[in-house]
This record gives C-alpha cells, sequence and structure tokens, in this order.
C-alpha cells in the first residue's frame, strides 16, 4: 500500500514537472515571436491595401504575436480601404494600429483603420478624424457627401456612418464622436483622442508602444492573446516589387499615359503595318493601363470622351474638315481626363499640366503621322501594274501593228494606240496602259511634235 502510493506521488510529480516544462517552453515561444510592423503611408488605394493584406497574411503565417501598422495617410479610396479593414478583422494576429512619426495623421480612410485596430495608438504632435466621404463635385472641387439635395450622397453618409459605428462598437471606442467625424468632419490631436476614448494610449515611437502594450489581454478572430511585447524582436515590413509595380501603374496620371502610348503605338502600327515593335510595345501598354484603371474609380464617361477624343483627331487626316474634327478631339480629350478619375481624395487626382501636355502631344503625334502618311500618298508608284504606266521604254524592232519593247530591263510586247504603228528599233516610247503582258505605246516623238 505504502509503496503503491510513493509510485503514484512519484508519478504525479513527473507530470506536474512535464506541464510546468511545457508551460516554460510556451512562454518563452510567445515571448519570442517577433513583432511585425507594416508602414501605410501616402494615400490608400490598391497598392497600399494590397501590401497591407498580404503583410498580415505574412505576419500568421510567420507566427508573430503582434502587428504594428505605422499609419500617416491623409485618407484614401472606399474599397481599399474595406480591403484593410477586413483583412484586419479577420486577422489572427493582434494589430496595433500606431499614427507615428510626430507630425503623421490618420485622415479620412485613415480614421476608420484605426477604430478598426485592436489597439489604438498615438503619437504626440499627431491627429486623425475628418472621416467625410469626399465625392467629385462639378469643375474640380470637392463636395462634402452632406448634400442634402443628393440621395446618393445621403446613401454614402449614412453607410459610412454606421460603418465607423460598427467598427466603434466592435472596439469598445467612442462612437459618439465616431460619428461626428464622419458627420461633421471633425478631428483630434493624440491626447484630446485619449481623454475622448478614442485611442488606447500614446507613445513616442515604437519601442515605447511595444513597452506600454506588454501584458495586455486581446481578443481576435481565434481568440484570446497575451501579449509579450517589452523584449520581442521588431521586423519591419517593406514594400516588394509587386507592390511597388503596382503603386506606380495605379498612379492615374501613369495610368493615363499608358494608356495613351497604348493607342499610340497601335495607331502607328496600323498606319504603317510591318512595324510590329509599335503594335505589341502599344498592346501590352495599353494592356497594362486598362488594368490599372480598372482597379480605380472611373468614369465612363470621360473613359468614352478620352476615346472618341482620339477617334476625331485620327478622322482629321482622312476627312477634310480643315482642322473642325482636330480641335474637337483635343477638347473630347482634355474634358474626359479631366473627369477620368470619379474622386476627388487626395493623390487620386490627374494635375491638369498632365492632361494640357497629353492633349498636345497627342495633337502633334496625330498631325504629325497624318502628314508623313499624306506625303507617302502623294509619291509616284514605284511597283506594281500601275508603276508601268508613264514608263519609257525603248523599241527592239521594226515598227509594225506589234513588237517588242525594252522597259526598266524587261521584254515586253507592245502595240500601238489608236491605228498608228510603231516606231522603228531603238526609237523611245512611253508606256500609257497594259493589259496582262502587252503595253500599249505612244512614240515619244510624236508628243513632241505635237507640244511644238
Amino acid at each position: 500500500m505504502t509503496t503503491n502510493r510513493a509510485d503514484w506521488l512519484r508519478l504525479f510529480a513527473r507530470r506536474l514537472l512535464l506541464a510546468a516544462a511545457l508551460a516554460l517552453c510556451a512562454l518563452r515561444a510567445d515571448a519570442a515571436a517577433p513583432v511585425v510592423v507594416i508602414p501605410l503611408s501616402g494615400a490608400i488605394g490598391p497598392a497600399s491595401a494590397d501590401f497591407v493584406v498580404r503583410s498580415l497574411a505574412r505576419a500568421a503565417d510567420e507566427r508573430a504575436q503582434l502587428v504594428v501598422l505605422r499609419i500617416d495617410t491623409p485618407g484614401g479610396l472606399d474599397l481599399s480601404m474595406r480591403a484593410i479593414i477586413q483583412a484586419m478583422l479577420a486577422s489572427p494576429v493582434p494589430v496595433a494600429a500606431f499614427i507615428a512619426p510626430s507630425g503623421a495623421r490618420a485622415a479620412s480612410a485613415g480614421t476608420y483603420i484605426v477604430y478598426a485596430s485592436h489597439i489604438a495608438a498615438m503619437a504626440p504632435g499627431t491627429n486623425l478624424g475628418a472621416a467625410t466621404p469626399i465625392q467629385l463635385g462639378m469643375g474640380g472641387g470637392e463636395r462634402a457627401a452632406s448634400d442634402a439635395s443628393s440621395a446618393e450622397s445621403r446613401k454614402a453618409m449614412q453607410d459610412a456612418a454606421a460603418y465607423i459605428r460598427g467598427l466603434a462598437q466592435l472596439r469598445g471606442r467612442n462612437e459618439q464622436w465616431a460619428e461626428r467625424a464622419v458627420r461633421e468632419a471633425v478631428a483630434l490631436s493624440a491626447n484630446e483622442a485619449l481623454a475622448q476614448k478614442v485611442i488606447d494610449l500614446t507613445a513616442t515611437d515604437i519601442p515605447d508602444l511595444l513597452a506600454k502594450v506588454d501584458g495586455r489581454h486581446v481578443r481576435t478572430a481565434q481568440g484570446e492573446r497575451v501579449l509579450a511585447t517589452r523584449t520581442a524582436s521588431v521586423v519591419g515590413v517593406e514594400p516588394d516589387w509587386r507592390s511597388r509595380f503596382l503603386a506606380t501603374i495605379t498612379n492615374p496620371s501613369v495610368a493615363l499615359i499608358l494608356m495613351m502610348i497604348g493607342m499610340y503605338g497601335l495607331f502607328f502600327e496600323f498606319a504603317n503595318p510591318g512595324f510590329v515593335l509599335p503594335g505589341v510595345a502599344g498592346a501590352i501598354c495599353l494592356l497594362v493601363g486598362l488594368f490599372a484603371l480598372q482597379l480605380l474609380p472611373i468614369s465612363y464617361v470621360g473613359l468614352g470622351l478620352i476615346v472618341l477624343g482620339i477617334g476625331c483627331l485620327v478622322a482629321e487626316m482622312f476627312l477634310p474638315t480643315f482642322g473642325a474634327l482636330g480641335i474637337g478631339g483635343i477638347v473630347a480629350f482634355a474634358i474626359g481626363a479631366l473627369m477620368l478619375i470619379d474622386t476627388d481624395v487626395p493623390g487620386f487626382g490627374i494635375p491638369i499640366g498632365v492632361v494640357l501636355a497629353l492633349a498636345a502631344i497627342t495633337a502633334l503625334f496625330v498631325f504629325a503621322v497624318s502628314g508623313v502618311a499624306l506625303k507617302a500618298r502623294r509619291r509616284p508608284v514605284v511597283s506594281g501594274a500601275e508603276a508601268m504606266l508613264g514608263s519609257v521604254g525603248v523599241m527592239l524592232d521594226d515598227g509594225g501593228a506589234s513588237g517588242w519593247a525594252r522597259v526598266h530591263g524587261e521584254r515586253w510586247r507592245v502595240q500601238p494606240t489608236g491605228a498608228r504603228s510603231l516606231p522603228g528599233a531603238g526609237a523611245r516610247v512611253r508606256i500609257v496602259a497594259r493589259d496582262g503582258l502587252t503595253l500599249t505605246v505612244e512614240p515619244l516623238e510624236d508628243q513632241r511634235q505635237q507640244a511644238a
């Protein structure tokens, strides 16, 4: 009996030691898990959304314990913002939105992302807010979505307010101020945001932030987690070639230029078949430009005006309109380019200087190509059957109803015009018609006599 009890105690002690060792290993593993820092700067668009979403997935694969989303943005596109927020809400790794460094801001779309984060922090001298949705107004000016005369604007306002209220309720943040940020475009400094429970804390930099969130309990999509960030390693993530490529082509000005280069190349190839390179390069640029445009909020009316303008410029060189089609094409292209991007979000407009430069280059290109084509059209034919007409040959035999002559170094059967007879050998004749392999000729001497 005593022996059994001693064995049971030893077995219990071993199991207790094993459980303690496993718990210690798990604690060390959590403490060793890295913290991933993802920069989100500039206007939020398709490229930045793709970068953040892929970085969050990578952080989950690497079993990071925390993702710090360092934000400095004036806002961005609604679809891109929602893609980032959806990835944050579904992430098994907690996300801390940190508006930094000092002087940074999280305006418009950035405010929604801060509200969606598990932990919200700001550096001194930063601000957030002004989350009113912006649309394109007449003349390129901003028009707030609170315009009561527009049902579409009211829908956008209600949708945005409900969206940010839902995020505030999910994270337990100040939902009254969140709705004011949407409806009244109000903003807060770091200290004001902390006092009104819009954010959780303020920090001077990343190490200060990690020290302050150490030991915090955070609930994620896969349950609650305890952060051990005080001594954790920090891993910075920078945009890769894919993100940089998307950021370049989704710039509205670059997308428009790519589309124009594509149209130039195809137009040149169709006007001068056989060059190949302009056609291939034009097709590639056009497809890349259209791919970029389908990622952006474009106005199809603007795109239609651009196509119409180019069509008018091309038609100018075939129709005698004395510049009417050309001028109309330039005007249509300029208006279409200004209307192309259907938003006034900062960073997604096309500067008027770019539009004017493209309109001028397009006009010069089309008129230059049309001028070359017209010059080529006026040149005499140098090959084919038509090239024989008007050529001069030399008779090889004596005159008669038919004979032989040398034309362009070749022997041809010739016949005279009308009831005339052919001149003798060595006489020069002009070809006036061709019927198969027989040429109709007239003597040059008769023409000179008639002219005299």
